[in-house]
């Protein structure tokens, strides 16, 4: 018997309603954040950055807090893409207009993995809507 033209693929509605129904609501966030950031062209997720890369990162910022370094102030963001984070630092920064807990950005720059955690200093950005 031939199959219809109008079958569900692998993975159709039931099989995609049964995941958000067995999924947390933070693991659906998570995949929604995912799927932004692959609709970002040229952008890798965090959890595939390799250290000392240079990289295009998308997300959303969780945290962004002054944290002085060796007398000079630096202004520090956590950068959240659904499958991990990154810290950002712009030395020499108090405050930068648009870098706010919440905003969604795209970021490039030079990753750094320090004690286990991804860092980029500098990053070049830009904010999304």
């Amino acid at each position: 018997m031939a199959a219809s033209s109008t079958a569900q693929p692998e993975g159709g509605r039931l099989r995609r309603a049964l995941r958000r129904l067995s999924s947390s609501e933070q693991e659906l966030d998570d995949q929604q954040l995912q799927r932004e950031v692959r609709r970002t062209g040229g952008c890798c997720r965090v959890a595939d950055a390799v250290d000392r890369d240079r990289v295009m990162l998308a997300g959303t910022l969780r945290h962004v807090t002054l944290r002085p370094r060796s007398g000079t102030p630096a202004l520090e963001a956590e950068l959240y893409d659904g499958s991990g984070s990154v810290t950002l630092v712009w030395l020499g920064r108090r405050r930068i207009l648009g870098i706010e807990p919440g905003r969604s950005l795209v970021v490039q720059g030079r990753l750094s993995i320090n004690k286990g955690a991804a860092v980029i200093y500098n990053p070049r950005y830009e904010l999304r809507g």
